[in-house]
């Protein structure tokens, strides 16, 4: 995903097409394409405001936040478990295909941390709150 142009860049090519020019020659004068230059336009008439919009998805949502209890119950049951062997348990028992770094990321989100254990294997716990 690409970075948005700068306020301060998004101020001058507004500032430059209020003073009298039009959008095309605001993305020449600036370096800008002309249709950013035009969405620009656009989107202060619409809202008012140059910020960019958030981009992504909101946080908060996504298929294994309704398991969210589940996986937090194998995982603290089976602290040794392997993201495979996790993602083989939720496929089994509820039918979700999951991949093995999704998970390890969602166990991260919900406070848990990956601890190496002298056999050369790990397992995750809880983060302690402080």
């Amino acid at each position: 995903m690409t970075q948005s142009f700068s306020l301060d860049l998004r101020v001058r090519v507004a500032a430059f097409v209020e003073a009298g020019h039009s959008c095309r020659a605001a993305a020449r004068h600036f370096g800008v394409s002309d249709s950013c230059a035009i969405k620009l336009m656009q989107r202060q008439r619409q809202s008012g405001s140059l910020a960019p919009a958030r981009q992504g998805r909101p946080p908060g949502r996504g298929k294994l936040v309704p398991y969210e209890t589940f996986l937090v119950r194998i995982v603290e049951a089976e602290p040794a478990i392997t993201m495979p062997e996790l993602a083989a348990r939720l496929l089994d028992e509820h039918g979700i295909v999951a991949a093995p770094a999704m998970l390890s990321r969602f166990l991260c989100r919900c406070g848990f941390s990956y601890k190496k254990i002298p056999d050369g294997g790990g397992m995750r716990t809880r983060r302690r709150a402080g």
